[in-house]
């Protein structure tokens, strides 16, 4: 790429978003300082919709979507995300051209003043616990039965003065460590919760950089931003939940780790409510998997039988297509097992009761308009994250 070509970068607007897309760019700054970038802004459907549950939206991509449009019409040459918002099927024509070093990807508990210092099983009883994701309420609902679950929605900045309002009843939230240490929040922090407490959601705590797939420029630039470690997790993660057909709200948790090239992995599946539960800890030795390659591409001579470059989204770079291909079918076959002991029925029961609870919000919104075209007057009182309507007479 040329001094004088800018390169477009395509962000969210939140806080949090902008923090991460400048990470990416100074590190591409540090590696090649001659190139100038330029960020390009945008709200998704995510961002606006924020009186309701993730679930009740009803869209895929709803952190992504308007970012991927942007690449698509050329208008941004890469776009940075969460990697957890990411679905695992990407828009036919563009692919992660990296995937940054992971972050810390537990989750914390962020407690109310009143309740400094103490953890979160040693909160009173009916406790209030904030959280926008199915997969922290399932886990909480089964380890804690004796606290109130409730939809927390919002940007980082607003779930915490939802935390500390006085309008609210909030005991504590629960937010994945990386963005809150991203945010420079680390004496906020007052528990972080290890993977037996809560399995953390799939590719959370990495950033994805998503480019088109024909544009060899950019590729070859992201590709020095590539971290092979997180890579195999996250494959091994996204291919377990794409195999569950489970999207970014399913009530699916993983945990993996990368230790002497052995990839340890645990998957979970639960009812909303947290009563059932599908778990399985399984581990992949690459040395073992793929004995005669190293981390980095094989001559092409061994690789006619492996005719993709990218897997589940995320590009291969110079990396070894059969160590990704062995950790691609590993997860694969983690949830293979799972779906063998039930886990599929888990998840439709699980999509079945969001859509059952779609039904009703769309229902009590045909009769809320119903009533205005009748003359009702209507007032909309926001309390907490739902929004809840009260008519006067006609």
């Amino acid at each position: 790429m040329s001094e004088s070509e800018v390169i477009k970068v395509g962000s969210r607007k939140s806080k949090l978003a902008m923090i991460q897309t400048n990470f990416v760019i100074n590190r591409l700054k540090e590696l090649h300082p001659h190139l100038n970038f330029e960020i390009e802004s945008m709200d998704t459907i995510g961002d606006k919709e924020l009186h309701k549950s993730l679930p009740k939206i009803g869209e895929k991509s709803l952190f992504t979507a308007e970012l991927e449009i942007a690449l698509k019409e050329k208008r941004v040459d890469f776009a940075v995300h969460s990697l957890k918002d990411l679905p695992t099927t990407l828009p036919e024509g563009l692919v992660l051209g990296a995937v940054c070093r992971r972050e810390d990807a537990r989750d914390v508990v962020l407690l109310n003043g009143k309740y400094e210092g103490k953890k979160l099983k040693e909160l009173p009883e009916r406790s209030v616990i904030g959280t926008s994701s199915l997969r922290r309420t399932a886990q909480l609902r089964r380890n804690y039965p004796q606290f109130t679950v409730e939809n927390i929605r919002g940007n980082l900045e607003t779930r915490f003065r939802k935390l500390t309002s006085e309008e609210n009843s909030y005991a504590a939230i629960i937010l994945a460590s990386a963005g809150v240490k991203r945010m420079g929040w680390l004496d906020r922090i007052g528990q972080v919760l290890d993977g037996e407490e809560m399995l953390f959601a799939v590719g959370q705590g990495a950033l994805g950089v998503e480019c088109r797939e024909n544009d060899p420029k950019t590729l070859s630039l992201l590709e020095s931003l590539h971290d092979f470690e997180t890579v195999c997790c996250v494959i091994a993660e996204r291919s377990f939940l794409r195999k569950l057909e489970g999207g970014c709200s399913a009530p699916v948790g993983v945990y993996s780790k990368f230790i002497n090239n052995t990839i340890q992995f645990v998957g979970a599946v639960w009812s909303l409510n947290g009563k059932k539960e599908l778990k399985l800890e399984e581990k992949l030795n690459l040395n073992e998997a793929c004995p005669d390659s190293d981390e980095t591409e094989e001559p092409k001579s061994k690789l006619m039988h492996l005719e993709k470059k990218n897997f589940v989204g995320i590009a291969a770079g110079s990396f070894s297509l059969s160590k990704l291909a062995a950790v691609e079918n590993f997860g694969e076959e983690v949830a293979n097992t799972l779906i063998k002991r039930g886990a599929s029925e888990i998840m439709s029961e699980a999509k079945d009761e969001i859509k059952r609870s779609i039904a009703v919000g769309n229902s009590g919104e045909k009769v809320v308009n119903n009533l205005i075209k009748h003359g009702a007057s209507i007032n909309v009182i926001t309390a907490k994250d739902e929004t809840k309507l009260s008519t006067t007479s006609l």
